[in-house]
């Protein structure tokens, strides 16, 4: 079974390593698989929610995309797009805002840490709609391609519960009984879970306590890492390493004999600065041969403006489809000539219908027409060798209706939707 694995990154900065080692790394690793069907997207409707920066979000939409393609990502194997290139998604964003309970949102975390943030003054000071319904809109996101499972940090579980749980409320009002939406699930990395910053904080901008990850350079990433922040325990006093971040920061680019010599050099009182050292070349190891591919792709913004255009026409080739259901579903439907409405003309007792006649011409081929009030010609057949072979498509038809008019053997001789009308009649009486 493929497995389909969504990803979005919020296009509000340059990428620093805790996005590369909590998202584009494990997304790109497990787009190779051959079991996994890959969605990796720039989140930049996200971003709008709390950046109002215009050449802030520009530039970074940009950085991202060069971050995911230096760290390997080949586009011919995934869809890769940019969240505002797809339009359903905010017309799926309303329908699902639509049937959201607002007590859902009032217990977002997001929304939550910031009433909290305003204690002793007005709860809502400063909070936007975006950011109390960015679950909404995440929502959209995952649901919109049907994701089985979406790859998030500890801190994202809730949003991906909540999805679940407005795929479900969807369903059961909308589905008759078919499931529209897969239910998605979260994936943690159990191991890693939050990548620490600086301070020890989730590595964050707005913490101002983020590791650049190719922004900079060599130089930036050497600078950053001589501000972690260890205790004061001197050279050659044992450490424990349990109790230090810099050690999480290690292990996210370390194999495992190198976690475990690490953790012993530190016990036996290797110094800080010594430590620090080692992380910058662990890290380096990984991500030096990708700066250079990531300047590269920087400095010829039209090669990643095709692949995104790409990946958006592969993207909605499947949200556009899927949106119509969604619509029709809700009742967003096209309208359709009633019962009662006349098709062909109209006798003592109501609207008549129209009529297939089935005939045999002097050439020996069989023949079908529908005709109208007035014996009106709507359609005509080609010819048959056989007669049942007539009586099928006239069965059909009356079957499926305008449906069936793509590939028929039939010419119009009204217009189109004079035909459909009549043709749709016989599913109205039936």
């Amino acid at each position: 079974m493929t497995v389909r694995v969504l990803t979005g990154i919020t296009t509000t900065g340059t990428p620093h390593l805790g996005n590369y080692v909590g998202a584009i790394r494990p997304a790109v690793a497990a787009s190779r698989r051959a079991d996994v069907e890959s969605f990796l997207f720039l989140a930049d409707y996200h971003a709008l929610v709390k950046c109002d920066d215009p050449a802030r979000v520009e530039e970074s939409r940009l950085a991202l995309a060069a971050t995911w393609l230096a760290a390997g990502l080949d586009p011919e194997r995934v869809v890769f797009y940019r969240q505002s290139d797809i339009p359903e998604i905010p017309e799926l964003n309303w329908l699902l805002t639509c049937i959201t309970p607002k007590g859902m949102m009032n217990r977002a975390h997001a929304y939550k840490a910031a009433t909290d943030a305003n204690a002793g003054g007005e709860p809502d000071d400063g909070i936007n709609m975006g950011l109390f319904c960015y679950p909404v809109l995440m929502s959209a996101d995952i649901l919109m391609f049907n994701a089985h499972q979406v790859p998030v940090g500890k801190d994202q579980v809730q949003h991906i519960e909540m999805a679940r749980d407005i795929a479900q409320r969807f369903n059961h009002m909308f589905g008759q009984g078919q499931a529209l939406f897969t239910l998605p699930e979260a994936v943690t990395d159990a191991e890693m879970q939050l990548l620490p910053g600086l301070d020890g904080r989730k590595m964050s901008k707005s913490y101002d306590n983020a590791i650049p990850l190719f922004d900079g350079g060599a130089k930036a990433l050497s600078s950053a890492i001589a501000r972690v922040v260890t205790d004061s325990k001197l050279p050659g006093e044992p450490k424990d390493p349990d109790a230090s971040h810099l050690v999480t920061l290690f292990d996210a680019f370390a194999t495992p004999d190198e976690r475990a010599a690490f953790r012993a050099e530190l016990r036996a009182g290797l110094a800080w600065g010594e430590a620090k050292k080692r992380l910058h070349d662990v890290i380096d190891r990984e991500i030096g041969p990708m700066r250079a591919k990531y300047e590269q792709f920087m400095a010829r913004p039209e090669l990643i403006e095709e692949q995104l255009l790409i990946g958006a026409r592969k993207a909605r080739a499947i949200a556009g489809p899927f949106l119509h259901t969604l619509r029709e579903a809700v009742g967003l439907r096209r309208f359709r000539p009633l019962a009662a409405a006349p098709v062909a003309a109209s006798t003592a007792d109501g609207p008549a219908l129209a009529t297939f006649k089935q005939y045999r011409e002097a050439d020996g081929q069989f023949y079908f027409k529908l005709v109208g009030a007035g014996d009106a010609l709507l359609l005509q057949s080609a010819a048959f060798a056989q007669g049942r072979d007539a009586g099928v498509w006239v069965g059909r038809l009356k079957k499926e209706g305008a449906a069936a008019l793509a590939g028929a053997p039939v010419t119009l001789a009204a217009d189109e939707a004079t035909v459909r009308a009549a043709l749709d009649r016989f599913l109205d009486v039936e």
